[in-house]
C-alpha cells in the first residue's frame, strides 16, 4: 500500500476510533472536560449526542482512557437490548456473577448488580456505564438505566451513566412514559464538525500521529476541496482522504493534489460529483457552441424575417 510510498507508520486516516488519533478540537475537548467534570462531580446521568461520523465513539474511548484508577468501566458498545439483557450485559462487565436460576429474572440481577456496585464503592471505585448509538434503546431499556442510577449508598450513587447516540436519542427522551429519565440528565452537550479553522490542523495531526514528517502531504487546493466536500465531519474525511492518498499513490505522486481529491469525491456513495478542470472546461466549451448555434439560428430567422414580402 501507499504507507511506504509517503513514509507513514501507520495508515492517518482509518475510521476504527484509535484514541491515538484523537484530534482535540474545540467541540470535542470540550465535551471531553464537561465528561470529566461531570463524573468527578458525581452526577449521575450524562448525555453527548452528535450526528454521523462526528466522533462520539471515539470521544468515548477517549474518556475511558482517561479515567484513572478509581474508577470501573461498563462500556457497552450495542445497547439495542431488552432491558434483562441489558443488565446482565452490565453484570458482565462489572464481574457479577450470576446464577443460571436468577437470569431471568430482572429484579434478582438488579440485586445482584447493587451488592456489586457496593462492594466497589466501598472499594473507593466509582462505577461508570458507557452506553454507545444509545438512540437505538428501546423505551423500556431506557427506562432500565433510571433504576440503575437509583442505587445508591449512604452518600452518593452507586452508579453513573454516560449514554451517546445520535440527535434522535433527543427525540425518543421526550417519550412521556421515560420523562423521570430525562428530568435526571443533569449535563448535556452536543458535538459539533470541526471548526473552519481547525480543519487543517486536523489532517496534520493525523499525518503526525501516522509517523509523517512534517504532515504536509495534501496541496492546498486539495485542502480546500477536501474541506469542501467533507462538511467538516471528521469520518467522511477519513474516507476522502484515504481514497486520496490511494489515488495520489496510484499517480507516483509525492503529494495529494486536487484531481486526488476529486477522484476520491467522484469514487464515493453518497457524494455529490465533483467535475475535474477538463470536465469543466469541455461544459464550458459546449455551452459557448450552443449559444453560438442559438444566436445564428435567430440570427437566419430574423433575416429571413425581414426579407419576407
Amino acid at each position: 500500500m501507499y504507507l511506504e510510498h509517503f513514509g507513514l507508520r501507520e495508515f492517518p486516516f482509518s475510521i476504527t476510533p484509535d484514541t491515538s488519533f484523537f484530534f482535540k478540537s474545540s467541540g470535542a475537548q470540550k465535551a471531553l472536560n464537561t465528561l470529566l467534570m461531570a463524573l468527578h462531580m458525581g452526577e449521575g446521568f450524562i448525555k453527548i449526542t452528535g450526528e454521523v461520523g462526528t466522533g462520539k465513539t471515539l470521544l468515548c474511548r477517549k474518556l475511558i482512557n482517561s479515567l484513572g484508577k478509581d474508577y470501573k468501566v461498563a462500556y457497552i458498545f450495542n445497547p439495542y437490548r431488552e432491558p434483562l439483557s441489558l443488565c446482565l450485559e452490565v453484570c458482565k462487565e462489572l464481574g457479577v456473577r450470576v446464577p443460571e436460576s436468577q437470569m431471568e429474572n430482572q429484579y434478582q440481577v438488579l440485586q445482584a448488580l447493587a451488592v456489586r456496585m457496593l462492594e466497589l464503592n466501598r472499594s473507593g471505585k466509582r462505577v461508570v456505564i458507557c452506553l454507545d448509538e444509545a438512540q437505538a434503546m428501546p423505551v423500556a431499556t431506557l427506562e432500565t438505566l433510571r433504576l440503575l442510577t437509583n442505587l445508591e449508598s449512604q452518600k452518593q450513587r452507586l452508579a453513573q451513566i454516560v449514554i451517546f447516540g445520535q440527535p434522535e436519542l433527543d427525540e425518543k427522551l421526550n417519550h412521556p412514559s421515560i420523562r423521570q429519565l430525562k428530568q435526571r440528565i443533569t449535563y448535556s452537550y452536543q458535538l459539533p464538525t470541526l471548526a473552519g479553522n481547525q480543519f487543517d490542523a486536523y489532517i496534520r495531526h493525523r499525518l503526525l500521529a501516522a509517523g509523517h514528517a512534517d504532515g504536509q502531504l495534501f496541496t492546498s487546493a486539495a485542502l480546500r476541496t477536501l474541506r469542501s466536500h467533507s462538511k467538516r465531519v471528521p469520518r467522511r474525511i477519513n474516507i476522502l482522504a484515504h481514497k486520496a492518498l490511494l489515488c495520489a499513490y496510484g499517480d507516483s505522486c509525492p503529494r495529494v493534489e486536487r484531481r486526488h481529491v476529486v477522484a476520491a469525491v467522484n469514487d464515493t456513495e453518497g457524494s455529490p460529483g465533483v467535475a475535474s478542470k477538463q470536465r469543466w472546461k469541455a461544459l464550458a466549451v459546449g455551452l459557448t457552441l450552443s449559444l453560438l448555434m442559438i444566436l445564428v439560428v435567430g440570427g437566419i430567422v430574423i433575416y429571413n424575417g425581414l426579407l419576407a414580402p
